[in-house]
């Protein structure tokens, strides 16, 4: 389709001399943060915006603008043809556009028979009209799957376009301001649009000091406040207010809003027969006062995301973008969908008699199949099709496949890999499916999620929302423990959850007919870069037939074909074993300091009034004083001094005051709930705002981030926090046994696989780990001997040399002394293996018959110290700390003396937070169990990679001496 023959010009345009942004696009590829899928398809847009000018596509398809320079004379047609087509270009284009190769045949074959028959027979301009859906405005289809960065992609496209507009202000070939469209079905992912728009980094696609400068000019609003009044007839849209508030000539404003709000009409009124008296305009802005502003805005190019070209909703957005075409303001509109191709083809007529059909969408300008995806990012699927069971044997079947293959997989960022539960409906889910989980597969509620909209029966916790849009937030911020998210109607488009490595869908209706494809598709994004990743995809048979046809309209492509997609090899998985057993290995008994926390209300309701009143009062409390000095130059020191009073350049208004203050409150404090004490706030506004010009400033010298923080606090219980401090005895394993589970196989495991058979084979026999040099003297004088009569002495070696075949590595040797459970995982750090394979061959250590034992794998170890740090007169809790190791002296079989050592990687000693929970570790938790026990049973290390392995050793050999000596 047209898609192939714009990348080809694309390329040859990007060769060519005529190539203005060729140093642009070399910056781009060599800052390497893009994806190649997502700078072919910039590359795309810029040769469309430079070198097509921004034209239709219809008018450039008719103008011979992707024509491949056909040589008429060298096809087999008549000459009244080659003259026709010679002289006419729209007909040479069509002409030129059929013959494009479609596996043995032609694209079109036909047309381009009609055409040679009977070319002076057909409307070639209507035709290519019909063909771009009759569309009079740059209209571009972007086509890249899922997990392939379509928003990164946007934000790319939008500092572009005002990067070139900044530099050519008159030039309506660029964009000014810009619309992000949401489909009407995923209200629920403006906000993360936006996050991820507002956070994309410039300078992956423009060069410093542009990209800051660009960045500077953006302002982001976000369209999602219901009307303050739905019943009246001049109901208030906040959104409208927000619109009208930056015309008439704005520049870099980014609207996003649910394509729904642009859709719907108000419905009119019998009474209100003075309607149809009214203009156009007015007609329309009494319909949708929202859709009616946005097309008054310049300069405008529209992003839609997950464009489903035939849907109702679709269809009705294009009427409205059509309309708004006719304002003159629309500069370009930019479609992104996970596939070009239609679900059932489109039928465009060329005479009475003959027509044609086209089943890809036509205005897709570049295609990024689903398949190459996952051959170059995304996770690769392995697609299972239950037969013949029933709900619950699929989940069961599903579940245990997932725990096999990951369920010790934590990504780079810290992240746990997760699988999602799909359901047909909350009674299933909460009544069947949860139950079924923790009651016949014992797992434990707390790692499973249960997301819902909720009904009448069934309510969610609040709490249940924010871990559902947190379930991807870097360990450096919060780890969740949730492994199994159970979830109806949502998560389906427009979730975002690149840990999520499996899916079930269990039953028919677990997820709407249409969506199968994009629900099964959820978990192949990409977590670690670069690195091969896998995923399950479980299905029944209703929901694996969906899933194949779909593959097959959508993508060309089927259940097979992913299946085979795997060629490479899955990392090899290494068993582990538990030795807590053979080595007697006693619990960890230690004293932990305890918090209760008691909120304890001082007053039965808000006093919201009382409080907005004495805040009022106090107004001037949160305004700073300004002066300026008037002078000349060569009189500095009498200069006239004035007190300012007033000043901002921030447009104020009362009602976008209130959203703000209720968006900063999470919504927990509506705008409703403001408005039930608007004329206090009223006052306040007047306060806070002055007026110049005919316009509503904000005074900047009040603080108003401060003001509306206490607004929220207005509506809130003043409440007092006691705390109850107590130090409790605990014990606790070293190894929760459970938890050990095989990993992958890699060069940080230590020991060696050799010496771990070695180590289970002498713990089963008994057997020594010194060799008997007697048993290997005779061995020794049995092979010289031999090698001499065979007259070979040259060959005969040390005894020395033969001995050292016999002899066990250092880890063999120690097994009685470390190794609790084997093989120990040091992926994350060279450093923490180095520390231990040098601890066991240290004197002092061996000396002391000691023990060390490694304890820094995430979820093997009970030995965990609740970290807290003193705050005025209260204790906070910071967290928790997990030491890497722990170096114990035994007596009467308990652990009498225990050395935690920490060891830190370059780069992250100046962790803050860890600087804290180090500093309790080192204060508060030392004294508290020397208090209790009576002596220092507890000591601190701390080893930093930044220093010579030699300096570290020596310092734990001190530290060892030092404290198990005294």
């Amino acid at each position: 389709m047209l898609n192939n023959i714009i990348k080809y010009k694309t390329i040859e345009w990007l060769q060519s001399d005529d190539c203005s942004v060729k140093d642009l696009v070399k910056y781009i590829r060599k800052k390497g943060e893009l994806r190649d899928t997502q700078i072919q398809a910039i590359e795309t847009y810029l040769f469309l915006k430079i070198k097509g000018e921004n034209k239709p596509l219809w008018q450039l398809f008719a103008e011979g603008f992707f024509t491949n320079g056909t040589d008429l004379s060298k096809l087999n047609i008549n000459q009244n043809t080659r003259d026709f087509l010679s002289k006419n270009k729209s007909a040479l284009a069509l002409f030129d556009f059929t013959r494009q190769k479609n596996g043995k045949t032609t694209l079109l074959p036909e047309l381009e028979k009609l055409i040679i028959e009977q070319p002076e027979n057909i409307e070639y301009e209507e035709i290519i009209k019909r063909i771009f859906y009759n569309v009079n405005y740059a209209d571009y289809l972007m086509s890249l799957p899922m997990g392939a960065g379509k928003t990164f992609l946007m934000a790319s496209m939008i500092y572009l376009d005002l990067y070139f507009a900044d530099n050519e202000p008159d030039n309506k070939n660029f964009a000014h301001n810009f619309l992000v469209l949401i489909p009407s079905g995923l209200k629920s992912s403006i906000v993360p649009s936006l996050k991820t728009i507002e956070k994309f980094d410039p300078s992956w696609v423009l060069p410093e000091p542009s990209a800051s400068k660009i960045k500077q000019l953006l302002k982001f609003e976000i369209l999602d406040q219901a009307k303050t009044a739905s019943k009246s007839n001049k109901a208030e849209n906040p959104n409208a207010q927000k619109v009208n508030h930056c015309l008439p000539n704005p520049f870099g404003q980014v609207f996003v809003v649910n394509a729904e709000k642009v859709i719907l009409n108000r419905t009119y009124l019998d009474a209100q027969q003075e309607l149809f008296e009214k203009s156009e305009d007015e007609k329309d802005k009494y319909a949708n006062e929202l859709r009616n502003l946005i097309g008054k805005i310049p300069n405008l190019s529209i992003l839609i995301d997950e464009v489903h070209h035939a849907t109702d909703g679709d269809i009705k957005l294009r009427q409205v973008v059509n309309n708004w075409q006719e304002t003159g303001n629309i500069t370009t509109v930019l479609g992104f969908s996970g596939t070009p191709y239609l679900s059932k083809a489109d039928k465009i007529n060329v005479t009475e008699t003959a027509f044609f059909k086209f089943s890809q969408i036509t205005n897709t300008v570049y295609y990024y199949p689903l398949v190459t995806a996952i051959n170059n990012f995304l996770k690769t699927p392995k697609v299972k099709i239950a037969q013949n069971l029933d709900k619950f044997q699929v989940i069961e079947k599903g579940i245990k496949d997932f725990n096999k293959h990951y369920k010790n997989k934590v990504y780079e960022n810290g992240n746990i890999a997760k699988i999602a539960i799909y359901c047909s409906n909350i009674e299933s889910l909460e009544e069947e499916v949860y139950p079924y989980l923790t009651g016949t597969l014992k797992i434990n509620p707390d790692e499973i999620l249960r997301y819902h909209k909720g009904n009448k029966k069934y309510k969610l916790p609040a709490e249940n929302e924010l871990l559902f849009n947190t379930l991807d937030v870097p360990k450096t911020i919060s780890a969740t423990k949730k492994r199994y998210v159970l979830l109806v109607q949502i998560g389906k488009e427009g979730w975002d959850s690149p840990s999520l490595t499996a899916i079930i869908l269990s039953q028919k209706g677990d997820s709407p007919k249409n969506m199968v494809l994009q629900t099964s598709c959820r978990c192949l994004r990409q977590v670690d870069k670069g690195k091969h990743e896998t995923a399950r995809i479980w299905l029944n048979e209703y929901n694996a037939k969906v899933l194949n046809e779909q593959l097959k309209k959508e993508q060309q492509t089927s259940i097979e074909e992913l299946n085979k997609l795997d060629k490479k090899i899955e990392p090899e998985q290494v068993e582990r074993f538990s030795r807590i057993e053979h080595l007697q290995l006693p619990k960890v008994e230690f004293y932990q300091l305890q918090i209760t926390y008691n909120s304890i209300n001082e007053e039965e309701k808000p006093n919201t009034k009382k409080k907005l009143e004495t805040l009022l009062k106090e107004i001037d409390n949160y305004k700073q004083s300004a002066l300026i000095k008037t002078s000349e130059l060569s009189n500095i020191d009498d200069a006239d001094i004035k007190m300012i009073e007033q000043t901002g350049t921030n447009f104020a208004n009362f009602n976008r005051w209130l959203f703000e203050i209720s968006k900063e409150s999470y919504n927990k404090i509506t705008v409703s709930d403001l408005n039930n004490y608007v004329k206090e706030l009223n006052f306040l506004f007047q306060k806070i705002t002055f007026k110049k010009d005919n316009h509503l400033y904000f005074n900047e010298l009040y603080d108003l981030y401060q003001i509306n923080s206490q607004i929220r606090i207005a509506f809130s219980i003043k409440r007092q926090l006691q705390t109850k401090s107590e130090v409790l005895k605990q014990d606790a394993d070293l190894l929760i046994v459970d938890n050990l589970k095989s990993v992958e196989q890699n060069d940080k495991l230590f020991p060696i696989e050799k010496d771990v058979s070695k180590i289970l084979e002498l713990d089963k026999s008994g057997n020594p780990t010194e060799i008997d040099n007697s048993e290997v003297e005779k061995s020794y004088e049995i092979m010289k001997q031999g090698l001499v009569q065979a007259g070979m002495e040259a060959m005969v070696i040390s005894f020395d040399d033969f001995k050292k075949q016999f002899d066990y590595s250092s880890a063999i040797k120690s097994k009685d002394n470390t190794f609790h459970y084997l093989p120990y995982d040091f992926k994350q750090s060279g450093f923490e293996k180095e520390i231990l394979q040098k601890t066991l061959n240290l004197s002092d250590f061996k000396n002391n018959d000691l023990e060390i034992y490694y304890n820094g794998e995430r979820g093997l170890t009970e030995f965990i110290i609740k970290c807290f740090a003193k705050e005025n007169n209260y204790w906070k809790n910071i967290g928790k700390y997990t030491t890497d190791f722990l170096i114990i002296k035994r007596k009467e079989n308990e652990i009498h003396k225990a050395l935690i050592i920490e060891t830190k990687g370059k780069g992250f000693e100046n962790d803050p937070v860890f600087q804290k929970k180090r500093k309790f570790v080192e204060t508060e938790f030392l004294e508290q169990n020397k208090d209790k026990f009576g002596y220092n049973k507890f000591d601190f290390l701390y080893l930093v990679d930044n220093e010579d392995i030699t300096a570290n050793l020596s310092k734990l050999s001190l530290k060892i001496k030092d404290f198990f000596n005294e």
